[in-house]
C-alpha cells in the first residue's frame, strides 16, 4: 500500500485549499469526477470546499468509455458507466477529478466527452496519483502524490470494505516490465 486512507484524506483536504486558493470565483466551480475512483474523490472535495467557503459546489460524473481512442487496440468491449450532469457546464470552470493519471488518454476522453455538455471557460485537473508516462500533452493542476512506476505496473484506488466503500488505499500491483526475466 503506497497511500492510506488518512493520506489520502490528508491529500484532499490539501487539494480543496489549492483549488479554492487558486479560484477567485468559487461559485462558477463545477467538479466532474470520471469513475469510478473520481467519484469519492470529487465528493469528499466537495464536502471540503463547503467546509472552507460554505459554498456547495455541483458534482457531476461523466462516463469517458466511448471516447477512448484504445477501444479498438483492446479488443474488447468495456461496459458503459453511468454519466450524472446535474446541469451544463457552459461558463463553469470544469474541475476534472481522476484517480490514477498515467498516459492522459482517460483525461483527454473526459474532455472530448465534456464537451457534449456545453462548453467550459476553463477545465483544471485534479489527479490523486500521477504514475507519470504521458503519451500526450496533459498536465495535472492538483496532484495529491507522484507515484513514479514502470509500464508493467498497476496503481489501483480501491475500499478496504468492497469496490470504493469504507476507507480508501491506494495499492501498486504487478512487477515492473523485465523483472522476472532479472531474477531467473
Amino acid at each position: 500500500m503506497v497511500l492510506d486512507d488518512v493520506a489520502i484524506r490528508r491529500a484532499l483536504v490539501r487539494i480543496a485549499h489549492e483549488i479554492v486558493e487558486r479560484n477567485d470565483e468559487i461559485r462558477d466551480l463545477y467538479l466532474v469526477a470520471i469513475p469510478n475512483g473520481g467519484v469519492p474523490l470529487a465528493r469528499t472535495i466537495a464536502s471540503q470546499v463547503r467546509e472552507i467557503t460554505g459554498i456547495e459546489l455541483p458534482v457531476g460524473i461523466l462516463d469517458t468509455t466511448l471516447y477512448r481512442d484504445d477501444l479498438i487496440a483492446r479488443g474488447e468491449r468495456p461496459p458503459l458507466r453511468r454519466t450524472e450532469m446535474p446541469s451544463a457546464v457552459d461558463d463553469r470552470v470544469v474541475v476534472l477529478v481522476d484517480d490514477v493519471v498515467s498516459t492522459g488518454r482517460t483525461i483527454r476522453a473526459a474532455m472530448d466527452a465534456l464537451m457534449d455538455f456545453g462548453r467550459p471557460r476553463g477545465v483544471q485537473l485534479v489527479g490523486l496519483v500521477d504514475r507519470g508516462h504521458r503519451e500526450l500533452p496533459i498536465k495535472i493542476d492538483f496532484v495529491g502524490k507522484n507515484i513514479p512506476t514502470q509500464r508493467g505496473e498497476r496503481v489501483e484506488l480501491r475500499g478496504t470494505s468492497g469496490d470504493l466503500e469504507g476507507a480508501l488505499e491506494v495499492v501498486v500491483h504487478g512487477e515492473p516490465e523485465g523483472a522476472a526475466e532479472a531474477r531467473a
